[in-house]
């Protein structure tokens, strides 16, 4: 591998990472001891709201901070632990007498709000079902979501209300509560205002006894292709919520977390409020945007210690540069950690170099509910690396067969789909009203996620691309990735992305296109540099054969680039399904 593996730097022991060592944990450990560590018997109940918040308060640490919102224009509002489990017990008290019903979809179009957090532990506190919706989508995305899922309630602002549910409601009789959390006034016909309703609620509910295979979350797939899948989890997920916090992001009681991830994606749910509360950390939830300032004057004013971040977010800070982050006090930051797609390896030593720290980067997906392979806090860091799996998930390199099965692939590095064996608790439950999709997702034991990867002789895991995303030239199989992390090694380049265009001769040829940090120039001096620094850096069978440099490149609401976006305008094809774009720099 090109880049120096990163051993963990002597100063980061002021707190012993909780996986202190890999291959001994592994070994010996057991769900079901995750389970008894959230206080759960074996086959009782489990609800995720009471392993979030009320087992902290029953055990007498409702006084703690929970919950730390910082508002736009710089207002902020605290909630203790018993805070959280009061007011999430009064919407669930509101959603009861409303007449929800166990098992009813709760769905919440908002930013990052207080309100959001309270709704998402009130539903699941009473054994509703809740669905987060991502503010950005325009009406059409909100709408099919809601339709798949059958919404029953709507918490939203009455902006995102007028603007993208109230021109198609009468098509969803089945959304009857449609709750607005800024009604300013006499809110529109169909809908009421939650404050006002919370305030006539008492906070006298007992949380449900909900089983384990209980539905609790329903997430939504991106819908970048093809109709958007809802991924059924369980109540049972929280145990993987929690051990998967401690191990993968080192998750410690006291921590103060900042989970920067959207929460209308399962990363906002997961590991932006169900993870750090279970451990018992602090959370920082900033209203705002992505400002670089702002984002470095967070770290060091909320004296944050474990932060988790986008790629895209990352490749941003990076393109400002290291001046800025130096005149903050970021010596509280203990541990970084990357979510969304994956982090190229220079982000990792450009991380280490300025916040002398690496960003630790990990895989997973909207069915596994969880983390699966990270890079850990006690262990060598391998710039580019998805890392190694977590204790109680088996992952294997698997080539499927024309039959319906798979062969493991053992040989160190060989390119294959990257397989987890079924069974970890956060692990989806279904597609709903989709059961044929879902049972095509296995292969007998193996849940088959469709990313083609590679493992070393270490046991760690590298990313080599989507399987629909790899490019096929003159015999040789091409990751993408691969291809955007050399060119993100140029000083120039801010962002990359790469596809494969028809060629007579090679079946296709890889074509990049790239945005410049500011102070660069397109010219063909430096396209002419960017190729011969590919060329050196992959090899002439693999570097681009053409770059063009773009202001910004098409990107999912998440930050993920859209390669198939880039192919269908480069080819003249359709675009399908935009509504999840973003484009920077047009």
């Amino acid at each position: 591998m090109p880049w120096e593996p990163i051993d963990k730097r002597p100063d980061a022991d002021a707190v012993a990472p909780n996986l202190d060592d890999y291959d001994r944990v592994r070994a010996s450990f057991e769900w079901e001891d995750a389970r008894a560590a959230l206080g759960l018997a074996p086959g009782g109940p489990v609800n995720i709201a009471h392993a979030a918040v009320d087992r902290h308060v029953n055990a007498g640490r409702g006084d703690r901070l929970a919950l730390r919102w910082l508002g736009r224009a710089g207002e902020v509002r605290d909630f203790t632990y018993a805070d959280l489990a009061r007011e999430s017990a009064r919407f669930a008290r509101l959603l009861t007498d409303l007449g929800v019903r166990r098992g009813d979809v709760v769905f919440s179009l908002l930013g990052r709000v207080p309100e959001l957090y309270l709704a998402v532990l009130g539903t699941l506190k009473m054994g509703a079902v809740y669905s987060p919706l991502f503010s950005a989508f325009g009406p059409e995305p909100v709408r099919s979501r809601m339709e798949i899922g059958g919404a029953r309630v709507l918490v939203t602002t009455r902006t995102f209300y007028e603007r993208k549910v109230a021109p198609w409601r009468d098509a969803l009789p089945g959304l009857e509560h449609v709750l607005l959390t800024d009604a300013e006034g006499d809110p529109p016909p169909g809908t009421r205002d939650l404050h006002a309703l919370l305030a006539d609620t008492p906070a006298d509910v007992e949380t449900a006894e909900t089983g384990a295979e209980d539905l609790a979350l329903l997430h939504f797939t991106s819908g970048t292709t093809g109709k958007p899948k809802g991924a059924m989890h369980v109540h049972e997920a929280v145990v993987a919520h929690h051990a998967t916090g401690r191990f993968a992001l080192d998750l410690h009681e006291g921590d103060i977390f900042w989970c920067t991830a959207d929460p209308g994606w399962v990363t906002g749910t997961s590991y932006g409020i169900v993870s750090p509360l279970t451990v018992g950390c602090t959370m920082i939830v900033d209203q705002a945007e992505f400002d670089a300032e702002r984002w470095y004057a967070t770290l060091q004013d909320q004296k944050v210690t474990v932060w988790y971040t986008a790629p895209t977010a990352i490749r941003m800070l990076m393109k400002i540069g290291g001046e800025l982050p130096a005149r903050f006090d970021l010596s509280r930051l203990r541990f970084l950690a990357s979510v969304g797609e994956p982090l190229n390896p220079e982000a990792v030593v450009w991380s280490n170099r300025v916040f002398g720290r690496p960003f630790h980067d990990n895989w997973w997906q909207t069915e596994t509910g969880g983390i699966m392979i990270a890079n850990y806090a006690s262990a060598t860091v391998k710039p580019g690396s998805m890392g190694r799996p977590l204790p109680g998930i088996e992952a294997a390199v698997v080539e499927r067969r024309d039959d319906g099965t798979v062969a493991l692939l053992d040989t160190p590095m060989a390119v294959g789909e990257l397989a987890l064996k079924r069974g970890w608790p956060s692990m989806f439950r279904g597609y709903l009203n989709q059961q044929a999709r879902y049972e095509k997702a296995f292969a007998g034991i193996w849940y088959l996620t469709e990313d083609l990867v590679q493992r070393d002789g270490d046991g760690y895991f590298w990313f080599v691309g989507r399987a629909d995303d790899m490019i096929k030239s003159a015999g040789h199989l091409i990751g993408p990735f691969e291809v955007e992390s050399a060119l993100m090694e140029h000083e120039a380049v801010a962002e990359a992305g790469v596809i494969g265009v028809p060629d007579e001769r090679m079946g296709e040829a890889v074509k990049a296109f790239v945005a410049l940090k500011p102070g660069f120039e397109d010219t063909e001096t430096l396209r002419r540099d960017l190729l011969a620094h590919a060329r050196k850096r992959l090899g002439p069978a693999v570097a681009p054969r053409e770059i063009a440099v773009r202001p910004g490149l098409p990107k999912t609401r998440s930050g993920k680039i859209m390669r198939r976006l880039l192919k269908a305008r480069e080819l003249g094809l359709p675009e399908g399904d935009t509504s999840t774009l973003e484009e920077n720099g047009r």
